[in-house]
């Protein structure tokens, strides 16, 4: 008998799996001809990726901005991580550059729009899916209007008017279109995970509603989704072993990041009950020290659970504003840091 896909999880890359620099041409030429072994993994990101492929029947797609001639060196950098993936898009960079295309080489809603509506027509109807992404240019948005696409709750009027106003070439905006009217909608995208790369407020991200989950680490991450019943309590405490054997990160650091994500109301205390008896009992080949553990059970028994965020209805037109003047914004402070000596 096959047994159903479970969950569809999509990572972007830059600055959401690899530490990357493309605010800068030296940082853009470096991250170009660097070698697999020498890309960084944002901490916890590979262990994160591995718990949910051992989940089993899930299924891990790749969507990056990153153009397609570095493929070898990007499939490899996963394949060094210990990753599995069963799909990997990235950017027509060269096709787009040979057609004149030149907005599309910086386009963020006009390439990864269709790419994800696309993908989503290859997964069986009524899989649910949760999404990983950064706060360095627009995925926040770009996701949050996927799921809203999905849902039916975007009118074509508002959907042209938006990629008309991100930039988007007209074939890709026919192509979101098109795609729009064929999916069969449903509430499926769970959740959205912003890693807050350039430090971004979470509180900017509150317009998007309850579904995006702004994170400082992957250990926010693994709690959010202990709690929401997708990873075992067991993952989470071993994403904080993780963070704190190979990474260097202290489990007072984690219990103040436990703190901060429960204070947003993304995580429930009945799932951080269950994470603090994990921590307590288990042993792993990462093994916390009892102190830590014991340390790791009381913050997470002590947490100051809120309520979870109230959803909204997101005007796509203002927050595309807004969004595009914190990009612009955090690019000019990069590029000016850079700079200083």
């Amino acid at each position: 008998m096959t047994v159903p896909l479970r969950h569809v999880f999509r990572w972007d890359l830059d600055k959401t799996y690899l530490r990357t620099d493309f605010d800068t041409w030296v940082g853009l030429l470096r991250t170009a001809v660097e070698r697999p072994e020498r890309k960084r993994t944002v901490p916890g990101a590979a262990a994160l990726m591995r718990e949910l492929r051992a989940l089993g029947h899930v299924h891990i797609t790749v969507l990056s901005g990153s153009p397609e001639q570095m493929r070898p060196v990007l499939e490899a950098k996963l394949r060094l991580d210990g990753v599995q993936w069963d799909e990997f898009v990235l950017k027509p960079s060269l096709s787009n550059l040979l057609r004149l295309r030149f907005r599309a080489l910086r386009d963020q809603v006009g390439y990864k729009l269709p790419a994800l509506l696309r993908a989503r027509t290859r997964v069986p109807t009524g899989a649910h899916e949760t999404l990983f992404g950064d706060d360095a240019e627009a995925d926040a948005l770009v996701y949050s209007l996927y799921a809203d696409i999905l849902a039916g709750r975007i009118g074509e009027t508002t959907l042209r008017a938006l990629l008309e106003k991100a930039g988007a070439y007209p074939d890709a905006t026919e192509e979101v279109l098109r795609l729009s009217r064929t999916m069969l909608h449903g509430n499926v995208v769970d959740r959205v995970f912003i890693h807050l790369e350039r430090l971004s407020e979470p509180s900017f991200f509150s317009r998007y509603g309850a579904r995006i989950v702004p994170i400082y680490n992957y250990f926010q991450s693994a709690l959010v989704l202990s709690c929401d019943g997708l990873l075992p309590p067991e993952a989470a405490v071993r994403q904080a072993a993780v963070l704190t054997i190979e990474h260097d990160f202290d489990v007072r650091d984690l219990v103040a990041a436990l703190d901060d994500v429960a204070r947003r109301g993304h995580v429930t205390s009945a799932g951080l009950e269950s994470i603090a008896r994990a921590a307590e009992t288990m042993r792993e080949p990462f093994p916390l020290s009892s102190e830590a553990r014991a340390t790791l059970a009381e913050g997470l028994r002590r947490a100051p659970v809120r309520p979870p965020p109230t959803e909204v209805a997101v005007d796509y037109l203002a927050a595309l504003v807004d969004d595009r003047a914190r990009w612009e914004a955090a690019k000019r402070r990069a590029r000016r840091e850079a700079r200083e000596p």
